[in-house]
């Protein structure tokens, strides 16, 4: 099954998706960055399911509900902890979001948003991430998934993702 990628500059929380993608820690705390947008733009809901959630593994993601978002679901993709390593690895980007591609599919999900996780607050390098998540999407195993938007909130962002993605992957 193909899927289609596409790289747009804008507000992940305005996109039409089924699924946006959460830059998280592990403790699921969304206190700043990212997480704190979506989760101010989405509701108290997704605050409260993910303190029941509690935390999660460095690597690994999890599903919370949507909230006021357009999309049903935002998933927790932790590339980092606020205990210890608070910044992203290529191991933890490359987990999390395969991780958090398995979680949309066991949902039915036929669209899902991305930003660039770890690559923020986490301080991976853009360019760096931009060529783990592309090679993760192009060896992933796609069975209801069709459609993948990487939203990026800055024009410098945007175009390293546009630039990664025209190169052939390793």
């Amino acid at each position: 099954m193909g899927v289609e990628i596409r790289i747009v500059k804008g507000d992940i929380t305005e996109i039409d998706a089924d699924a946006i993608v959460n830059a998280a820690n592990a403790e699921l705390i969304h206190g700043g960055g990212l997480a704190l947008y979506i989760a101010m733009r989405g509701g108290e809901v997704i605050n409260r399911e993910s303190r029941a959630i509690g935390g999660i593994s460095v690597g690994d993601a999890a599903l919370t509900s949507g909230g006021n978002l357009k999309a049903r679901y935002v998933i927790h993709a932790a590339t980092m902890s606020l205990r210890g390593n608070s910044r992203a690895t290529a191991d933890s980007i490359r987990s999390s979001l395969k991780r958090s591609l398995e979680l949309a599919e066991e949902k039915g999900c036929r669209s899902i948003a991305v930003p660039a996780i770890g690559c923020g607050i986490a301080g991976f390098n853009i360019r760096g991430g931009a060529r783990i998540m592309r090679d993760v999407i192009n060896n992933f195993d796609f069975r209801n998934l069709g459609s993948i938007i990487f939203v990026l909130h800055t024009e410098g962002d945007f175009k390293a993702f546009r630039e990664v993605f025209k190169e052939r992957s390793s």
